[in-house]
C-alpha cells in the first residue's frame, strides 16, 4: 500500500529580510498562491499543507490556504520542526515533502524527480540541497513523518527545531541520506530563484512577466542565460544557508 505523500510549505509573515513576502504579488497572484499552483502539478503529491504560525499576523496566510482549498496547520513560530511535525500528524501525512514559502517558482518536475528518487531508494532522507546543484528556490526535501518524530525525540536544541531537517543530515550515522542532483542543463547552484529580498522579488516578477507564472525551470534558465541583465538584478545577494556540518 502506498503511503500518503504531501508537501508542507513553511510560511509566515514575519520574514526578517522581506516581511510579508509570501503574499506579495508575482505574476498577478500572491507568491504563496503561485507556489501552491505549481505544487499542484506534481503527480506524486497527494496534497499540500501550509504550516504557518499561531500569530495573528499570519491569519491572512491561513485565510489564503482556505481559499485555495488546501490544508493549514498553525503552530510555533520558533519551533518549525514541531510545526511541520504537527502538520503531518494533523493531516495524516506519512511522507513529508518539505518546502518553504520562499520558493514560488519551484518546478513541479524537480519536486517529482526528488519524490521518485525517495520512492526508489531505501534511505531515510532524500533532498536536492545536500549538495546544491539546482538553482536556489528549487529546494525539496523528502522524508517520512516517523523520521521527523524520531528527530523530535532525540533533540531539544532550539537550532535543530528552527531548521527542521538539519539534525537528519548532520547525523548520517543515524539516518541514511541521498542527494538528488540536477541534470547538466539545470545545474546552476548560485542562481537565486528564491524570494528573500526586494531584489529577488524584482527578478521573479521580471521572469513571470516575460514567461508567464507557470514557466518551467528550463524556460527560466534559457531566459536568464540569454539576458544577463535580468540575472544581475539579484546576483549580488548573499544566500543564507545551513551547512551540512
Amino acid at each position: 500500500m502506498s503511503r500518503r505523500i504531501l508537501a508542507t510549505i513553511e510560511a509566515r509573515m514575519t520574514s526578517s529580510r522581506l516581511p510579508g513576502k509570501v503574499l506579495m504579488d508575482i505574476g498577478g497572484r500572491p507568491a504563496l498562491s503561485l507556489m501552491v499552483e505549481r505544487l499542484r502539478r506534481v503527480p506524486g503529491l497527494d496534497g499540500i499543507v501550509v504550516a504557518t504560525t499561531v500569530n495573528r499576523s499570519d491569519d491572512p496566510i491561513a485565510e489564503l490556504a482556505a481559499a485555495l482549498g488546501i490544508g493549514c496547520f498553525r503552530g510555533s513560530e520558533d519551533d518549525v520542526l514541531g510545526r511541520v511535525l504537527g502538520a503531518a500528524e494533523a493531516h495524516g501525512i506519512e511522507v513529508i515533502v518539505e518546502t518553504t514559502g520562499d520558493c514560488p517558482l519551484i518546478d513541479p518536475d524537480v519536486v517529482e524527480r526528488t519524490i521518485a528518487l525517495y520512492r526508489a531508494a531505501d534511505v531515510d532522507y532524500v533532498s536536492n540541497v545536500l549538495r546544491r546543484t539546482y538553482p536556489i528556490g528549487m529546494d525539496t526535501q523528502v522524508f517520512a513523518r516517523s523520521v521527523l518524530a524520531d528527530v523530535a525525540r532525540r533533540t531539544s536544541d532550539p537550532f535543530d527545531h528552527e531548521h527542521v531537517s538539519v539534525f537528519i543530515y548532520r547525523h548520517p550515522e543515524l539516518f541514511s541520506l541521498m542527494n538528488a542532483a540536477a541534470p547538466h542543463r539545470q545545474t546552476d547552484p548560485v542562481l537565486r530563484l528564491t524570494l528573500d529580498t526586494a531584489e529577488d522579488l524584482h527578478l521573479l516578477r521580471a521572469v513571470t512577466g516575460k514567461l508567464g507564472p507557470m514557466a518551467d525551470l528550463d524556460a527560466i534558465l534559457a531566459l536568464l542565460r540569454g539576458d544577463p541583465s535580468l540575472r544581475a538584478l539579484n546576483d549580488h545577494i548573499v544566500h543564507r544557508h545551513v551547512a551540512a556540518a
